[in-house]
């Protein structure tokens, strides 16, 4: 039975590994998430073959979870990915910091290897269960999207980190005198992932997602350790990784380092502007808009969250399938970190059934984009921001975006002129080939889609 339970996990092993390759293209992401799920039914029916468990506990611990999951997974809305996946996270670190305190209560006498283990579990789960609370208050706005700063915030927060740290010594050298240090130090470590959170700015939020997603993985890949679970090892270790490269990622299309984002507090201060936005805004109406679409030969839309707030992905779609239809030819632009969540537009334009050939990356919008004729920002802002390019003084000055300022046409959808997430004023709105569409983007595509019905 052994020797099955192991064989077992070595399956398990390389379907996570191989669906974790297939989510790299987004033609078999679907199919990867159902793969790997497969893996980890395996996985479960292994341990649970495990003598001495108690099925009892198990059972009824596997039906509360899964009524959460499966509640989860058809009431959450599109527009609340990004805060579920925050929350998700955060369960995932509260675990594994459950495991490190519960194995330490049954056996104190643990070889120092294991008791390193148990602590790393404890401060990396505590860490990772507070900040992502914050990250889903901060996404779902129940709490304030802007950093929170105090005077002395990095000092604090160093010395914290460290009198953890030095507790962490104390506790292996002296475990069966340290009960109450752990309970210090997983209290300790809470307030820390609260802290290293809070100066974190809303438009931040992706690379937190990711961040967050790294240190959960982490911590189960710690647990694994203490409870000599090979597969639990694996798959946190598949976590941590791919949440760390994914974290660099999110941060070279910033053109920003992991420092800066944790320590930046971008977003401070709402409608920052360093260089006077000057010009007048366009606004137009739909009926106008038609005909302006109507005579485009190449239209490029670049969703963001505002798309997501509207649910308006389906309209969009059905947009570019009458312009196709006209002969336009039409792509759809996604930024790395448009929306609040890594792969958020993807999902979303999936969705909508939007064919995976017509998605373009940045780079090559960008090359396409003085050709283009008409280029659709809905929801969009910090990722088509100017600022970005060409001022210095901008607090995203570097961050590469998309060119949509360089097409012959520029229609923005927006409910207003306010800023977006991150607090910055986009001169994008002010310049000579912008054209403002107000209101609700469903609304406002639905009604260029019944313009081009009734024409």
């Amino acid at each position: 039975m052994e020797q099955f339970i192991n064989i077992s996990y070595i399956v398990a092993s390389i379907i996570f590994i191989y669906g974790l390759k297939m989510l790299g293209r987004q033609e078999t992401a679907r199919r990867a998430n159902l793969f790997s799920a497969a893996g980890m039914l395996i996985a479960i029916v292994a341990t649970l073959l495990i003598k001495g468990l108690s099925y009892q506990w198990i059972i009824i611990g596997m039906l509360i979870g899964s009524a959460i999951g499966a509640y989860a997974a058809y009431a959450v809305k599109m527009t609340s990915m990004p805060e579920m996946v925050g929350l998700f996270n955060g369960f995932g670190g509260l675990a594994s910091l459950l495991v490190g305190l519960a194995e330490y209560h049954l056996h104190q006498d643990r070889p120092a290897e294991t008791l390193i283990s148990i602590y790393l579990t404890v401060l990396i789960g505590s860490v990772t269960f507070s900040g992502s609370l914050i990250a889903w208050g901060k996404l779902s706005e129940k709490i304030s999207g802007k950093p929170v700063l105090f005077r002395g915030q990095k000092l604090f927060n160093g010395i914290l980190l460290g009198g953890i740290l030095a507790m962490g010594i104390w506790f292996t050298l002296y475990p069966l005198e340290s009960y109450l240090l752990l309970v210090v130090a997983a209290v300790l470590s809470l307030i820390l992932g609260v802290l290293l959170v809070i100066p974190i700015g809303g438009a931040d939020m992706p690379v937190v997602i990711s961040l967050l997603n790294s240190y959960s993985g982490l911590a189960a890949a710690m647990a694994g350790f203490i409870i000599q679970n090979n597969v639990l090892i694996v798959a946190g270790c598949l976590v941590g990784t791919s949440g760390l490269i994914l974290t660099q990622i999110m941060c070279k299309a910033m053109n920003r380092s992991l420092a800066n984002v944790l320590f930046g507090g971008m977003g401070a201060t709402a409608g920052v502007a360093s260089a006077q936005v000057a010009g007048d805004v366009k606004a137009l109406p739909a009926a106008d808009a038609y005909y302006i679409l109507e005579a485009a030969r190449s239209v490029m839309f670049v969703p963001g969250y505002g798309m997501a707030v509207a649910q308006a992905q389906h309209a969009v779609r059905e947009l570019g399938k009458i312009l196709e239809e006209k002969g336009a030819e039409v792509t759809y632009a996604v930024h790395p970190v448009a929306g609040r969540m890594p792969g958020h537009m993807n999902v979303l334009l999936a969705e909508a059934d939007v064919p995976y050939e017509q998605l373009i990356e940045m780079e090559s919008a960008n090359s396409m984009m003085p050709s283009v004729d008409v280029a659709i920002v809905i929801g969009a802002n910090d990722v088509v921001n100017p600022a970005a390019r060409e001022d210095k003084g901008s607090p995203i000055y570097g961050m590469p975006i998309i060119n949509v300022d360089q097409a012959r046409t520029c229609f923005v959808l927006k409910r207003s002129m306010a800023s977006g997430f991150a607090g910055i004023e986009n001169p994008l709105f002010f310049c000579d080939n912008t054209r403002m569409l107000f209101g609700d983007a469903k609304t406002m595509v639905q009604s260029l889609v019944n313009e081009f019905k009734g024409s």
